[in-house]
């Protein structure tokens, strides 16, 4: 009990130096999660313990970057979790087929494979050219990463398995081109596409957005900080407007249930209904 004490004391320590020294807001994060990256991290170089880390994190910032690329998750695919995509195809578009235009906003993004996942659903329903996708993230390099459009091409056949999956209505193929052991994605869906850093945390809300995806992100936040998420969505969202959140994650018990309707229960799809 006094090392677990005495752990979480130096875990806070961290997070406190992280936030007044870079104004990165790790401190509502769940703890499990957080302490087991802190951890791995504080292993693998060298560490004697978390409190050294912090006192070395203070005054280098190459340092830092190395701990913000271990405590970002950006484990991602292609079409993940196909039934979503599906769902959209099939119970959302006819929806947005109504907008004039429309705003997307995808939350949380890491290395990109689901914001072209979307806008390759979106080409294939005719809806790409009058829709303008905002895809962001804290971290730096993947959204680098997300801008290049290159990803293994080891994971090729995993993507293609799922874009079937998800409905799709050619093949995944004509998306991209194969080079050495990479796939590069086709320029044409970044057209509509802008990459941008964005915390969740410490930054304001995007407006007036038709759809917001923040897929696989609150898992990793606790019921104070999901809460806190929950409503920047809610001030980016119009009345009527779409939100996709992970098949782990929910509404339910959140400051907004009331707020939203179930599209679907699987996909943790909901709609917005009421501005008040």
């Amino acid at each position: 009990m006094k090392n677990e004490t005495l752990e979480s004391s130096d875990i806070d320590l961290l997070l406190e130096t992280i936030y007044n020294h870079y104004g990165y807001d790790f401190r509502n994060y769940a703890r499990a999660s957080l302490v087991r990256r802190v951890n791995d991290f504080v292993e693998r170089n060298g560490f004697t313990n978390i409190a050294f880390l912090a006192a070395e994190v203070k005054n280098n910032k190459g340092l830092f970057d190395s701990l913000i690329q271990n405590l970002s998750i950006t484990v991602t695919d292609m079409f993940r979790d196909p039934n979503v995509y599906k769902m959209i195809r099939e119970n959302i578009i006819d929806v947005i087929k109504t907008f004039p235009f429309l705003k997307i906003w995808h939350a949380g993004c890491a290395t990109g494979e689901e914001v072209y996942s979307l806008a390759i659903l979106l080409m294939e329903e005719g809806l790409y050219d009058r829709c303008q996708i905002y895809a962001t993230d804290f971290n730096n390099i993947a959204i680098q990463k997300a801008k290049d459009g290159i990803f293994s091409l080891n994971k090729v056949k995993e993507f293609t398995q799922n874009y079937l999956f998800s409905g799709g209505k050619t093949a995944f193929s004509d998306y991209y081109h194969a080079k050495y052991d990479s796939i590069i994605l086709d320029r044409k869906l970044k057209k509509n596409i802008t990459f941008a850093n964005h915390n969740l945390v410490t930054d304001t809300a995007f407006g007036e957005m038709n759809l917001i995806f923040c897929r696989n992100v609150l898992i990793y936040f606790n019921q104070k900080l999901q809460n806190k998420v929950l409503n920047l969505f809610n001030e980016s969202l119009i009345l009527n407007g779409f939100l996709c959140l992970g098949t782990k994650e929910s509404l339910r018990f959140s400051s907004l249930e009331d707020k939203y309707e179930i599209v679907s229960q699987n996909e943790k799809i909901y709609r917005k209904i009421t501005l008040n």
